[in-house]
């Protein structure tokens, strides 16, 4: 004869002791937050290219253009807008003779490649970033930059600036032959 009484009292020991051991396995492993959120307002913090070129490429597939690749010399470029915005403290500094476009493009032996920037500020994640430029009509033209096939894309803090993250993304055609 089973004694009930004992058995519920080891049922439900088994039940608090499996409990336990899942509470504490899911406690091993930390969260990661996923890239497009994670909060770029602090020192280190710094966008990831290859997550925005998935995000975008698949918003101009959407609407009928090619995908874009991340390009080192592009999010070069990229970080020296971001740099200077955020020691200026302000998206004006874009407008800098030597922060122009066309001039950083020119720096990586590019004179000629189309290309296009959104320069933005305030942001602190990039799917923040990626919603207000598709709701702003001159942010959006950028991101549906026609022959736009590389990206370079980057952010840079001031903790002394009331926007803190400051953005740049540049969109560019291919690269010209050598």
């Amino acid at each position: 004869m089973i004694d009930l009484p004992k058995a519920r009292s080891v049922l439900q020991l088994t039940a608090a002791g499996l409990t336990l051991m899942i509470v504490s396995a899911c406690m091993g492993e930390r969260l990661q937050t996923p890239p497009f959120y994670q909060d770029l307002a602090k020192t280190d913090g710094q966008v990831d290219p290859a997550t925005a070129a998935q995000m975008i490429s698949q918003y101009r597939i959407n609407n009928g253009l090619p995908a874009v690749t991340p390009d080192a010399q592009l999010t070069g470029i990229a970080q020296s807008q971001a740099d200077a915005m955020a020691a200026a403290g302000s998206v004006k500094a874009s407008l800098a003779a030597n922060q122009q476009l066309a001039t950083r493009m020119n720096s990586i032996g590019e004179p000629k490649t189309a290309a296009a920037e959104n320069v933005s500020a305030g942001y602190r994640t990039f799917a923040e970033a990626f919603s207000g430029w598709r709701e702003s009509p001159n942010h959006n033209q950028v991101l549906l930059t026609r022959d736009a096939t590389r990206l370079g894309i980057a952010t840079a803090y001031s903790a002394n600036a009331k926007h803190k993250v400051f953005w740049s993304l540049v969109m560019a055609g291919p690269r010209p032959a050598q």
